[in-house]
């Protein structure tokens, strides 16, 4: 048994005081209204009932999820147990900008459709060295939590920086526990898809205190340790091109080809946390917290991927096609290529990080009026990755495809398996290397005051200072993504006599034929493809120089110097370094007040934040004027310079939080604030090219630029209402309706803004530079509908069910400072082509728009069916969202080869118009269980199963003939046999 000692204000204040960098609710000594000890015995029923009296006595507007025993929350990730929480999504791609790999456990997260969310670890800071703000939630060790916040409109006394809202974690301390407390914990996990060994973790903690001549100590140390491993396939399709030489006297849309792909992911995550703990008496107390964790992962991939041409393919007589003309079912030749050109690639990706957290809290009350806190704390993150892939190419004779199911299905003759066997059949293709290296560090302090009121109305004023100094620096291999070609079908007949075929023994190196075995968990063929070997991809950067050799050997001049490879440089380019340093100071002040006199008692607070930021970002300027002279052409010089760029802004954050007691059951709040997301240190990066072009036929002088990111970029700002009904007509029983509404301002998008450099006369000019830029407002709003209750009035066994189910809906809108819609696509893929990269452009030449935020799912909900009786506890939960949007304009549904539609254009009907389409995550659902024996009161067994009934991924892309289907990813289900031991 736990014993916590609370009162409905100190709840709320000890949460408060977890903000200030105080004691965390679950770090204090609880006591009730009367000061006697309250029992709360741990069990799935007790976390829920521990999990709503934070909400219902909490100062803000909160959801959170507690441990019910000690290391356990209900998940396998940090990631996964925030899904669970209303108006909560995760994201299950490994990274925004590349939606074709898949994140079993998931990734990033959403609070009510936006990603402005804050992440902190006991109320303070806490990051990862990504280039971002918040903390990669997937690092860290869930068994290292005794639980979770999520706010949802923060108030003044909290950091600043929680637009979406703000991420709580937290961990116990030693006096959290009425002696010596012990846990451990062994479990082992089983990939039903990836077969093969299974996956261990394990847990430990201990704490305890003992009373000195100098008053009482404890201590508390928590270990933790787990694997992962997990397998992902894929089928895709490529986009839908129109064609009018398909069928007679009619337009079709055709994809260039289809494709399939499997990913063998490996993780190891360790965790460490350990707490020192001291109290003279009721009247001075300290504590000491150090916070580690590390994140280690492979995945290797074989994925073939079609790089034919479009134009080119042909179509069977007996295809068939929708109403709006799109391919169903049909063989794909290519004739005029003697084959449909297909890659085949093996990519193998390595990343480690680390972060580090070590906190000191001293907290004095020299009255019974005055309460004084200060913190100290200093985190550390770094980050580092390796990505390499080498590819094959193929020309496969034919496939026949059939899009009517759920699934793609892919026929194949024996005759075109047995060729796509055959390593003779394959040429060396290409090869891709990507490095990055990041680090950053934060200093930081804060003091807060607590003055309590003898008042009927007044409870107490708060006030305090917060000072940061922080550094992040970002290194990226330049290119970021170094494609290279080895031999490849455009080469041939220019410098290239022919391809670089596996067969040649000149050309013999590591491949592999790779079977496909279990592909789709057994529920479907494909054939076996030839890749290169693991140890070409990770043997960087000998086996990269070596098959570069390759094609001098085919060159067509006899020269032997048709290529030459360079890797790309590494943290050596001025274009790869973002260094920056950010320090920020706050005020604050928040008055809490209460009118109990009332027929309805209100409670709550108002307050004032005040937050200045000054920022540096050490950059670099790169200006390459034209050569060309002459009147009306101004003379600039050239140069390439390091150049420091500041920011200094402030910002003033009032916030009122009320609440109304209708009964001491029901109660209803209301909020408003103003919150800032300041920008990514990505997005703030200072590497800017200029350049000076002249049109010598007019003689027209332009200016343009390029910025990788923009130093001057403002903080994202939203106004923000919440309204709340809360029904508590059980310990653990709820109704909760909440709407909310943020109106954001200074959105930042990528677009342009003005860079000021002068002639060699001094008079200044104004090149448009291309980059990110706070270009729109919008607004997220909506609205959350939450349910628990155990069904206590049921007789005997049947007393133990319960239900836990939620709803979230959400409506976006943004609104570009200056809108760049227009009907017909036109230019290249370029960083200036903003209609492309903001609306999106179809293969037809025409654009989208009116495209929601990225992320944001219109509706979400969690539905879970509970037991907890006697010995038994068990859980069967279903968690689901609808489509979002994920990104435009990234790889796998862009190109330069669309039709120019456009009637007034010169080019009209030509194949020379940038492409890039929207794709869509479709609605997902996943079912999760666990089921508990305890044993005796210290030992318990469990059984745990993600992804029950094999749920897949549906991909989307958006065309104008509908949404279509861009890839399937399946994982399997994975279940986990644990024990648990504790006293």
């Amino acid at each position: 048994m736990i014993r916590f000692k609370r009162t409905a204000i100190a709840v709320a204040a000890s949460q408060i005081a977890l903000l200030a960098g105080s004691a965390a609710l679950a770090q204090e000594a609880p006591q009730n209204a009367s000061g006697a000890n309250v029992v709360v015995v741990t069990g799935q029923r007790a976390a829920l009932q521990s999990a709503q009296k934070i909400k219902q006595n909490s100062d803000e507007i909160v959801d959170s999820i507690v441990a019910d025993d000690i290391g356990k929350l209900p998940d396998r990730s940090v990631t996964e147990v925030l899904q669970r929480v209303v108006g909560v999504t995760i994201d299950r791609t490994m990274s925004k900008g590349d939606p074709e790999h898949y994140s079993v456990e998931g990734s990033s997260v959403n609070v009510r459709g936006l990603s402005y969310v804050r992440s902190e670890l006991n109320g303070r800071d806490s990051f990862s060295a990504n280039g971002g703000r918040a903390l990669n939630f997937e690092d860290v060790p869930p068994e290292l939590m005794a639980g979770l916040d999520v706010y949802k409109n923060p108030s003044a006394e909290q950091i600043e920086g929680a637009v979406g809202g703000l991420v709580n974690l937290r961990t116990f301390l030693p006096f959290d526990f009425k002696g010596r407390k012990m846990a451990a914990s062994v479990s082992d996990t089983y990939s039903e898809l990836k077969k093969g060994k299974t996956s261990p973790s394990g847990s430990f903690m201990f704490s305890d205190r003992w009373k000195t001549g100098f008053g009482e100590i404890g201590a508390l140390v928590d270990l933790a340790y787990s694997e992962s491993g997990t397998r992902t396939d894929a089928f895709q399709v490529e986009p839908y091109y129109p064609r009018t030489d398909v069928v007679p006297g009619k337009t079709v849309w055709v994809p260039k080809g289809s494709q399939w792909r499997t990913l063998e992911f490996d993780r190891k995550r360790t965790g460490a946390y350990a707490a020192l703990q001291w109290k003279k008496d009721a009247s001075l107390s300290s504590h000491i917290t150090f916070f580690k964790s590390r994140y280690k992962m492979h995945w290797d991939e074989q994925a073939i991927f079609a790089q034919s041409s479009p134009y080119n393919i042909q179509v069977s007589p007996d295809a068939t096609f929708d109403s709006k003309g799109a391919l169903l079912t049909g063989t794909l030749t290519d004739p005029a290529d003697k084959g449909i050109n297909f890659g085949g690639d093996t990519r193998s990706a390595d990343r480690k990080s680390d972060t580090t957290d070590i906190a000191w809290n001293v907290r004095w009350r020299p009255n019974d009026r005055w309460t004084l806190t200060t913190d100290l704390q200093r985190i550390r993150a770094t980050t580092s990755s390796f990505d390499s892939t080498v590819a094959t190419g193929v020309t496969m004779p034919s496939e026949t495809i059939d899009l009517r199911g759920d699934v793609p299905t892919l026929s194949f003759t024996q005759a075109d398996r047995a060729y796509l066997a055959d390593p003779a059949n394959y040429y060396w293709a290409f090869t891709m290397e990507h490095q990055d290296r990041s680090k950053a560090g934060e200093w930081a302090w804060r003091t807060d005051a607590k003055y309590d009121f003898d008042h009927p109305v007044l409870r107490d004023i708060r006030f305090g200072v917060r000072l940061t100094d922080r550094d992040s620096r970002n290194e990226n291999s330049n290119p970021s993504y170094n494609w290279a070609a080895i031999t490849q079908p455009w080469q041939v007949g220019g410098t290239l006599t022919g391809l670089a075929y596996l067969g040649d023994p000149r050309f013999s190196n590591q491949v592999q034929i790779h079977s496909f075995n279990n592909f789709f968990n057994n529920n479907t063929s494909v054939p076996s493809l030839v890749f290169p070997g693991v140890g070409l991809t990770t043997g960087y950067p000998g086996s990269y120089a070596l098959l570069h050799t390759y094609p001098n050997m085919l060159c067509k001049d006899g020269t032997n110097k048709c290529t030459s490879w360079n890797p790309a440089t590494f943290g050596t380019d001025p274009a790869g370094l973002n260094d920056q340093k950010e320090r920020t100071g706050a005020l604050y002040s928040q008055l809490r007040f209460g009118f109990d006199d009332l027929k309805y008692p209100v409670d709550g607070n108002v307050g004032i934040r005040y937050v200045k930021t000054k920022m540096t970002a050490h950059g670099y300027t790169v200006f390459n004027p034209s050569s060309s002279t002459g009147p009306g052409i101004p003379t600039f010089t050239a140069f390439s310079q390091k150049q420091d760029f500041s920011n200094d802004y402030g910002n003033v954050l009032p916030s009122l939080n009320l609440r109304m007691k209708a009964t001491d059951k029901l109660q209803f709040r209301a909020s408003l604030s103003t919150g800032i997301s300041r920008p990514d240190f990505t997005d703030l990066q200072g590497y800017t090219t200029l350049s000076q072009n002249v049109d010598n036929a007019t003689g027209q002088v332009t200016y343009t630029g390029t910025g990788t990111g923009n130093p001057n970029l403002r903080p994202v700002r939203s106004h923000q209402f919440d309204v709340t009904a809360e029904w508590y007509f059980a310990p653990s029983g709820s109704v909760t309706l909440a709407l909310f509404n943020k109106q954001l301002k200074d959105v930042i998008i990528k677009q342009s803004y003005g860079y000021n450099v002068a002639d060699t006369t001094g008079k200044p000019y104004t090149f448009t530079v291309t980059g990110p830029v706070n270009g729109a407002d919008g607004h997220a709003r909506g609205g959350e509908i939450t349910y628990q209750q155990y069904f206590d009035m049921l007789p005997g066994w049947l007393s133990g069910f319960g239900v836990q189910a939620n709803f979230t809906y959400v409506d976006s809108k943004t609104s570009l400072h200056q809108p760049v819609h227009s009907v017909y696509c036109s230019g290249g893929n370029s960083a200036t082509n903003f209609n492309l990269n903001l609306n999106g452009c179809d293969i037809d030449g025409k654009t989208f728009g009116d495209l929601p935020l990225i992320g944001l799912s219109r509706q979400a909900y969690n539905l879970a069916l509970m037991y907890d009786k006697g010995p038994w506890s068990a859980r069967m939960a279903w968690n689901w969202r609808s489509k979002n949007l994920q990104n435009v304009n990234v790889n796998g549904t862009q190109g330069t080869d669309g039709t120019d539609t456009n009637p007034n254009s010169a080019t009209v009907g030509q194949h020379n118009v940038a492409w890039a389409l929207p794709v869509w995550s479709d609605g997902y659902g996943q079912l999760d269980a666990s089921v508990i024996y305890n044993i005796t009161e210290n030992l318990s067994i469990g059984l745990e199963a993600q992804n029950l009934t094999d749920a897949k991924t549906r991909q989307l892309m958006q065309q104008g003939i509908g949404f279509k289907g861009r890839a399937w990813f399946v994982s399997g289900p994975r279940y986990t046999a644990q024990m648990r031991y504790s006293f």
